[in-house]
């Protein structure tokens, strides 16, 4: 036992100056020693309790005879240990096969890449020369070029005479994470042979050992969730000097959780560079003259998203004849895949971005108005976050990348899980509906912002289980026949706002559960059907219609939540107790309508009066104005300042409101 302590002794000096030397050590050597120690505490105790029984002799020969007793009991182990410990003498610490310090990875050139690449990629370059920054995120929407531009970078620093770092690693991660596989990937380009049988948490400390003598950059592509670097195995940038990590994403929210030091985000192609990208991929054909034009078309249509470009300029690169060029031209304003590979290479890699978030309705009528307008505006955030949406060009609107947009529309139009699907017509000009197109798998049905001027009359429309039709900014359409409607039985949201319709059909009583009700801007429309079967409605939008009274039934919606009668001109009658009875209302616009507004004693008795509304005891938001002018007394002044949000002219003069317009 002496023999073998002896060498324990040897092995701890040995492994205490290799670690301070900063060489990664064995396992086996750690593991060696950590035996050694039990097998010791083992024997000692055994030894102690032979001291404190009753037949332990005082004698130092009896106790050096019960040692030799103890140790004989576990000679083998002995003669074990001594084996292994003899074979690690003189070399606890690993010995690593020579390797890359970066691994070509194939693709274009930087030479045969836009100038914007260059750009992009000397902006990472000075990043990693900047020590602040310790681990970068690269995030942008699918296909923007994120995987070109690290790849660029990669083969870059393979023929940098001046590497900043001892080893460039790249691990592509993509969307269901697996923490072995990327251990493993690192592990094959470092040649280190990892002890799968130690489970993940020992060959994170495998990797940890192996990595931390490395000065690396670790490239990360395509990462859609949180990475636990202690649990992979990597030294923080932060705690190990030298290092640096690089990730991309499509999500800000990844580059949040990580967390990251700096962001870059990707932005699409300039038009010029894009009309070059699209060149080199088409090549000779885009200069003839008469497909110029129709090339220069497809490439707006891309909206310089780099993926999209290549793969249609690829697509289109030796066809000649105009009408291929119109076809794949007019397949791409429908939304439609257009061209090989179009789908599995871009279509389906925005689709995993949509697929990525968090499904949830946008209506719960458990919520309150406030609540859902919160929840909304996260729901947008987090849409812009994941390069889904982007800021428009006025302040508070968004905007979607049209390529985006048509894989929505791709999406929606595609059989969902319960064989359900969408027909999106939308601003591509159409002036009718053909019957074929209407089926009973279709759950959502848009004909919205073209030039439709009229509806199917004739024609027996089968849309039982389409709960949406929007049929919004048509201003040719000046009629909705009783037929049209008849098709639609399920309908839980319709809009026909901007339209030229004069009034409603009787077959839109027959709408049982619809919940929303849009007709802003139908300034030809003076009046409705009776509302008091629809019971379950709790949106509707008259808002700058020509409509001169309050539609027949409106006192009975119970469960109407939002009513916007807004620039309602024309409007000069309100009778007393109708608004009033509109107990779930939160949302109320009656800003510049042609009934005025007055208090109570003001008024004849018949007419409402601005009192009325303190009944509305879950209304969060108004707008409205009064005349003439008065000094508002206590009660009031208490209930006002219960809204949430208010607008509210008294005369000419407007009393400030709590939160942004919000109609």
């Amino acid at each position: 036992m002496n023999s073998l302590m002896d060498l324990r002794v040897d092995a701890a000096k040995e492994i205490e100056r290799a670690t301070l030397e900063g060489k990664a050590i064995k396992v086996r050597a750690t593991r060696w020693l950590e035996e050694v120690d039990e097998l010791h505490r083992k024997m000692n105790d055994q030894i102690q309790e032979a001291k404190s029984s009753r037949c332990f002799v005082s004698c130092s020969t009896k106790r050096y005879r019960i040692s030799r007793v103890v140790a004989a009991e576990h000679l083998k182990e002995i003669e074990r240990l001594l084996e292994v410990g003899n074979s690690l003498a003189g070399s606890v610490t690993l010995s690593y096969p020579e390797f890359k310090a970066v691994e070509h990875i194939p693709g274009p050139s930087i030479q045969d890449q836009t100038a914007s690449i260059s750009e992009d990629l000397a902006s990472i370059m000075t990043l990693l020369s900047d020590d602040k920054y310790g681990i970068i995120g690269i995030w942008g929407m699918g296909g923007i070029g994120k995987t070109n531009l690290v790849r660029n970078l990669n083969n870059e620093l393979e023929s940098n005479s001046n590497l900043p770092f001892s080893c460039v690693l790249w691990v592509t991660v993509s969307k269901n994470l697996d923490i072995k596989k990327v251990q493993l990937r690192i592990a094959s380009r470092l040649g280190l042979n990892l002890e799968e049988s130690s489970g993940a948490d020992g060959m994170a400390i495998q990797l940890y050992q192996r990595l931390k003598v490395e000065s690396f950059l670790l490239i990360l592509d395509d990462v859609w969730e949180k990475i636990d670097l202690d649990k992979l195995g990597v030294p923080r940038p932060s705690d190990h000097e030298g290092c640096k990590i690089i990730l991309t994403c499509r999500s800000f929210d990844v580059c949040g959780v990580m967390p990251t030091d700096f962001e870059f985000k990707m932005s699409v192609l300039r038009d010029e560079v894009a009309w070059q990208l699209f060149s080199r991929y088409a090549r000779d054909v885009v200069s003839l003259e008469h497909i110029r034009p129709l090339a220069e078309a497809i490439c707006r249509e891309c909206q310089g998203l780099p993926l999209a470009i290549i793969t249609m300029g690829a697509a289109m690169r030796g066809k000649t004849k105009p009408e291929l060029w119109n076809h794949a031209l007019n397949q791409l304003r429908r939304s439609v895949p257009c061209a090989a590979g179009i789908e599995e290479l871009l279509y389906n890699p925005l689709k995993w971005s949509y697929d990525s978030l968090e499904a949830e309705g946008l209506i719960d009528e458990r919520e309150n108005y406030e609540d859902f307008f919160s929840r909304g505006i996260t729901l947008i955030e987090n849409l812009k976050d994941s390069c889904l949406l982007e800021d428009g060009s006025w302040e508070g609107t968004v905007k979607m990348h049209d390529v985006v947009r048509d894989v929505s529309i791709w999406i929606a139009s595609s059989c969902s899980e319960d064989g359900s699907k969408s027909l999106v017509r939308s601003g591509n000009g159409s002036k009718e509906i053909s019957a074929t197109e209407l089926s009973n798998s279709l759950k959502r049905v848009s004909f919205m912002n073209n030039n439709l001027e009229r509806l199917l009359n004739d024609s027996v429309i089968q849309c039982s289980e389409a709960s949406t039709l929007l049929l919004q900014d048509n201003p040719g359409l000046d009629r909705v026949p009783v037929r049209f409607l008849e098709g639609f039985g399920a309908l839980r949201l319709l809009n026909i706002s901007g339209t030229r319709i004069k009034s409603l059909p009787d077959s839109l009583l027959q709408l049982d559960d619809l919940h929303a009700l849009l007709l802003s801007n139908c300034k030809d429309l003076e009046e409705l059907p009776p509302l008091e079967r629809f019971n379950r409605l709790q949106v509707l939008d008259l808002s700058r219609t020509g409509i001169r009274e309050l539609p027949r039934g409106l006192e009975q919606l119970g469960n109407l939540r939002h009513l916007n009668l807004g620039d309602t001109h024309q409007l000069e009658v309100v009778q007393a107790g109708v608004i009033s009875k509109l107990s779930s209302l939160e949302v109320l616009d009656l800003s510049d309508n042609g009934y005025i507004w007055k208090v109570k004693g003001a008024v004849k008795e018949e007419e409402a009066c601005f009192e009325e509304l303190q009944c509305l005891e879950r209304l969060h938001v108004l707008s409205i104005r009064l005349i003439p002018r008065y000094t508002p007394h206590d009660t009031i002044i208490s209930w006002i300042n219960r809204l949430k949000a208010f607008i509210i002219v008294i005369g000419w003069e407007c009393i400030p409101y709590s939160l942004p317009d919000i109609f």
